[in-house]
């Protein structure tokens, strides 16, 4: 009796090490399928108390993710199969499929956040009165859910105990190698559907020039992009020293984009980076990747423990004492780097032109809404959510949430932003890509308009107000 699997694709969209494909291609017959679904786009609400309207996804991760699913075709059809395509809610459009081509079973991968979740839910109960099993498949972390030392429900809520103990106690398993498919089931034929190009009206956006790198999606140009900064370029040496940096391709690895749609697995760059240690250099910047990625691990395993308390305005610490406030007007000027503040003006700017911005940058935009002015974090952090190319649910909403004070650490994040303007952008070159106006001043003047002579102003034709914003707040140097 010939048995058919169905494999639902999600934020899982590779070949290499990926458990959900790996147990799929055990069957006779494979029917793999990537479904674009109507809530991921559009405006929606955000839930809960004080809910707001945002929009779901924007142009610059539009993009990435067609084109992320147009590779996973690819390198299917390399494989003797094939990805079948469809628009619409996945616990509706799963059973449909899997009546017409007689499944017996679907392989998904699963994840921590409720709304991620309950679409599995969805989907499972549906396809249980279909009688198809449903198996998920935890994938997208380096180290499994599995191997922690401790149930994820009670792990510390601080990263330093949680990074030591998996250093010390857990292990990160080897990475899959790409499986040998099965072919799709011949009822298919040609129907396998169209990669759409503005998905439920969304346009996909075109990067500024000026971006730190031209992304592409898809895991060929992950692997790549893998190949390029840790062989080719051999950046992996310094990482540690330049991953601050904030102008060009090769500062910092730049592979969250790939990792947040799981085109790259962070089990391949770990494997990665050992080979690199036994074949070039270890030291602290090697580390530091794999640091990184632990830091993308607890956030992981945080929504675990705490779901949607990490989307609540009070936080996981429950935070009553902080009076945040709403002002259209102010937000609109921090989202479009309006602010005054050249070094969130130019992240901000950045952002919606490409979709990318360096950490560093973003922590100081981001400290800038919540810290300065006091704006509920989670209108910023939902604006990361439309803007990202790189947007994972968890680590934007825990990131943001640690920068407001209501979320994994206790300490005031704050920070001096023409502080740390002039630490590591000193001679402004970010700020002058993102805002032109700047151009002839010094860096100082640069990162600090307002204290510019009247007559120098004057002189290089930059007028505050007109040419580039009075500050919203008064920021000075420490």
């Amino acid at each position: 009796m010939t048995r058919t699997a169905l494999v639902w694709f999600r934020r899982d969209l590779r070949c290499h090490d990926n458990p959900t494909l790996a147990a799929a291609a055990e069957a006779d017959e494979l029917l793999p399928v990537y479904c674009f679904d109507p809530r991921a786009f559009g405006k929606r609400e955000y839930g809960g108390p004080n809910s707001f309207s945002f929009e779901k996804t924007g142009g610059h991760r539009t993009r990435f993710l067609t084109e992320s699913v147009a590779d996973l075709r690819e390198r299917l059809r390399e494989h003797g199969c094939d990805l079948l395509v469809r628009e619409g809610k996945p616990e509706d459009v799963l059973p449909e499929l899997a009546a017409a081509h007689d499944a017996d079973e679907l392989h998904c991968s699963t994840y921590p956040t409720s709304e991620e979740k309950d679409v599995e839910s969805a989907v499972t109960a549906a396809l249980s009165d279909e009688g198809v099993e449903v198996q998920s498949h935890w994938g997208h972390t380096l180290y499994h859910v599995d191997d922690l030392p401790t149930d994820p429900r009670v792990i510390d809520d601080t990263f330093t105990p949680f990074r030591k103990a998996v250093e010390a106690e857990s292990t990160v398993r080897d990475p899959l190698p790409e499986p040998a498919l099965p072919p799709l089931p011949v009822s298919v034929g040609d129907d396998t559907g169209e990669v759409p190009t503005a998905p439920f009206g969304t346009d996909p956006a075109t990067a500024d020039d000026r971006g730190a790198l031209p992304f592409a999606g898809g895991e060929g140009r992950a692997i790549d992009r893998v190949e390029e900064y840790i062989w080719e370029g051999d950046h992996l040496r310094e990482y540690k020293e330049t991953r601050n940096g904030l102008v060009g391709a090769d500062y910092s690895s730049k592979f969250s984009p790939w990792l947040a749609l799981g085109c790259l697995s962070p089990r391949y760059v770990h494997d990665e980076v050992r080979r690199y240690e036994a074949e070039r250099v270890a030291n602290d910047s090697t580390y530091w990747l794999l640091f990184e990625l632990c830091w993308r691990d607890f956030f992981q395993f945080q929504f675990v423990k705490h779901g949607n308390q990490h989307f609540r305005r009070e936080g996981i610490r429950n935070r009553t004492d902080v009076t945040w406030l709403w002002d259209d007007r102010r937000f609109r000027l921090w989202a479009t780097g309006q602010t005054g503040i050249p070094f969130v003006d130019a992240a901000m700017r950045e952002l919606n032109e490409t979709g990318y911005v360096s950490n560093r940058a973003r922590q100081n935009a981001a400290s800038f809404l919540a810290n300065n002015l006091r704006l509920d974090w989670r209108h910023g952090a939902a604006y990361f959510e439309t803007k990202l190319l790189d947007y994972d649910p968890c680590s934007n909403y825990g990131n943001w949430a640690y920068i407001a004070g209501v979320g994994n650490d206790s300490r005031d994040r704050q920070f001096d932003i023409v502080w740390q303007a002039n630490r590591y952008d000193p001679d402004a070159a970010y700020v002058k890509r993102w805002i032109p106006a700047l151009e002839p001043f010094s860096a100082e003047e640069a990162h600090e308009p307002w204290t510019i002579p009247r007559h120098r102003r004057r002189d290089h034709g930059l007028e505050l107000g007109t040419d580039y914003p009075e500050p919203m707040v008064r920021l000075e140097r420490t």
